[in-house]
């Protein structure tokens, strides 16, 4: 796979802060950005998208933790 250009990347970029930008707004509600969701797929390439999910799924949690909402699960604090 040859690398993208930096117009490419650009272009990718946008993509995904749109549809970032469209689940914040509709509280994480997938189906309501779905079009912007396959903008971003068509944009990036796909090991790109998996970090950009796995990078924002990541950034919630943070997010979450630091901001006090973050529950141990039931199995976590039987252990």
């Amino acid at each position: 796979m040859a690398a993208p250009s930096r117009k490419e990347r650009q272009a990718c970029w946008g993509a995904r802060d749109e549809y970032w930008r469209c689940l914040d707004a509709h509280a994480e509600d997938a189906a309501l950005c779905l079009r912007l969701r396959n903008s971003f797929e068509a944009s990036c390439p796909q090991q790109w998208i998996k970090y950009f999910d796995k990078r924002r799924d990541y950034l919630k949690f943070k997010e979450n933790f630091e901001a006090g909402q973050f529950q141990l699960s039931e199995s976590t604090t039987n252990s």
